[in-house]
Parts: structure tokens; sequence; C-alpha cells
């Protein structure tokens, strides 16, 4: 017997930890108290470090920062809930509802950028959880690491389901005169009524082309994922939110099928279950059919993209969406060159720094 859901959250389960080798089992006879809809709860951090590399050779970038851990949007399908089990939580409630937060995240990048063995790569935030889920409105340490990354010019780039992004149009900006920053707006589906219990604390699909909109009528270099694509269910969405992202001003567009690792399948399972039942087995009989087989798959270079027929059908139907809109395929990578360090010509006079100056 499944838990109730809880009105505005992706799930109320409570699956079992991987790493855990003892569980507990509620006995099989006994009434269950009904569970108040749960609060975020927020805990500290203390990671002495901000900037993390990828070790994963067919991901789109190499460095990355995360703010938050967990993420209180919420959605079904997020392939990083397992994270939480690494932390001695579970990958459902608990990785919506317990935020693990960087107070520090702005001084912590400063000091490493400020290393002399930091060349500037670019860092792509928001490669795990959403730097703007709604708690950033208020704790702004997104808008922190983006006010260190403009001071040293530094290429970087956004994804997020979240208008709250406009809020930093203001540093954003800063970064694009100097083509340094891409931001990239992830959309699912158009359908709202969808949105809102399949990811329950984004923002509307209205709210992130009217992103969109006032990004890239500020000059900010503006995408849309289409990540990720759920074959069954949003597919048939391709090319309507190719257009309506183009006719917003987006002029890049990538696009992912569903990943499924662990007990996110299982998650996704039973959400299908309880929202939609009459279409849950064809869901997945179409999200197996483009994973081989299988609701999910983990090998690099084949997770990120689906293969056989219907994947390509999809992939088809995606270039030729891009061609209409005038969306180019596959995301630009911002520039790195204009990397300074505050203060370096000063450093380098008295024997310190690498030399990059603030010119």
């Amino acid at each position: 017997m499944h838990e109730k859901h809880h009105h505005g959250r992706g799930t109320s389960e409570k699956p079992p930890n991987r790493f855990e080798a003892q569980r507990y089992e509620a006995d099989a006879d006994s009434e269950p108290e009904p569970e108040a809809n749960p609060h975020t709860e927020l805990l500290a951090d203390k990671s002495q470090s901000i900037i993390t590399k990828n070790s994963s050779p067919d991901l789109g970038f190499q460095y990355s920062i995360n703010p938050y851990r967990g993420c209180e949007h919420g959605c079904i399908y997020c392939f990083a809930r397992p994270t939480h089990e690494m932390l001695g939580m579970n990958c459902g409630i608990d990785f919506e509802t317990k935020i693990m937060v960087k107070y520090d995240a702005a001084k912590l990048l400063r000091a490493e950028l400020m290393r002399p063995s930091w060349k500037g790569r670019r860092i792509t935030m928001c490669t795990v959880t959403d730097c703007y889920q709604p708690i950033e409105r208020r704790l702004q340490l997104t808008r922190g690491c983006l006010e260190v990354l403009a001071e040293f010019r530094h290429a970087v780039t956004i994804i997020t389901k979240n208008h709250l992004v406009t809020r930093d149009i203001d540093l954003l900006r800063q970064l694009a005169a100097h083509n340094a920053v891409t931001v990239c707006l992830s959309i699912t589906t158009l359908r709202a009524e969808l949105s809102a219990v399949m990811e329950p604390r984004t923002s509307a699909p209205r709210r992130r082309l009217e992103a969109i909109e006032e990004l890239s009528a500020a000059g900010i270099s503006t995408a849309v994922l289409l990540a990720p694509v759920i074959p069954g269910l949003t597919d048939t969405e391709i090319a309507a939110i190719i257009a309506a992202a183009g006719s917003a001003g987006a002029r890049f567009a990538e696009m992912a099928p569903v990943r499924l690792p662990y007990q996110v399948k299982d998650l996704f399972k039973v959400w299908l279950q309880e929202m939609m039942p009459d279409r849950a087995d064809k869901i997945l009989h179409r999200i197996a059919e483009v994973r081989g087989g299988k609701l999910n798959e983990s090998e690099f270079f084949r997770r990120m993209k689906g293969t056989g027929v219907y994947a390509e059908q999809m992939d088809g139907l995606f270039a030729a969406a891009c061609r209409k809109a005038a969306v180019a395929v596959g995301v630009p990578a911002p520039t790195e060159q204009h990397f300074r360090r505050p203060g370096a010509i000063q450093l380098k006079l008295f024997g310190e720094g690498d030399g990059r100056s603030e010119a």
C-alpha cells in the first residue's frame, strides 16, 4: 500500500536507501497513521569546496557548481534523486524536502577562482539540482555565485526550470557583454496541468517561455532543453515546444530522453499508476522501447540518447522542428578567454598570482 500523495510534492514515497543494510518495515497488520504534508527542511552543507569536476565522459561539461543538494521542485522523473542516498536519506520525499544548503557557496567559489591553478574553464550551474529552486528566492546563494562569476568574467552555463533566473538579468547582462554566459530553460511539457503534478514546484510552462523571452530581449544567449522527453507522455509535444521556445527567442536547443536510474524507476511507476493508470503500461513500454528493452540505460554514451526506431523518429521530429523554428541544434559553450582575477596586476607586482590582468 502506497502512502497518500502529498499535495505540492512529486512523491510521498520513502524507498529504502540502497546503501543501508538495515531497513524498517511497518507491521502489515497495523493501521498507518496519517502523515502531515512535510515542510521543506534546510540542512547546512559543510563542504569545503564548491567546484566539482565531472568524471563522466558523455556529459557536455567538465566543471559544475551546485549550491543546493536535493531539490524542492519535486520532479518525479529526476535522475539526481539517488544522490540523496549518499547522504543517508531516501530518494523519494527526502530528496525534495531535506535540502542541503551550501551557505558559503560564494565565498568558497571566490577562493577557488583565485587559486593560480584555476584556468577559468567554463562552469555549469544546476547539473544535479536546480540552482533556482524556490528557496533561492530567499537565500540568494546562486545570485551570490553569479556576482563572483561576473566579477571574474567567468564563463558559465545555467540550466533551470524556474522563471526566477530573470531576477539576475543585471548580472547575466554583465557576463553576456563578454559572451560568457548561456542560460538554458528546461521545458518538458506545455500542458500546465501535467507540469503541476509531474514537476510540482517548478515554474509553469508559460512562465518558462516568458523567461526565455525576457532573457533573449536582454541580449543573453538563451536555449531550450527538452529534457527529459518521456516517450508515450510528452514526445508528442516536441514540435510544439520548439516552436514556442523559438518564438520566445530561444536560438539553441537540445533534447534528451528520460533517465530512470536505481529506484527512480520505481517511484515513476508508482506515480504513473496513481496519476494516469489507464496509460501507465503504454508509457512504460515506450520508455523501454528507446532504452533497449529496459527502463534505464546506464552505460556511458548510451544513457544520454535513446536507441531503436522510436528514438530515431523522435530525433527526426526534433531536428525538423528546429529547422522550421530557425533554432540551432546544440548549445554553444560560452567564451572563456575574458576570465580575469580581480587585483591580478597588483598581485603580480608582489610576485604572486598568474599575471592575468583586469583589462
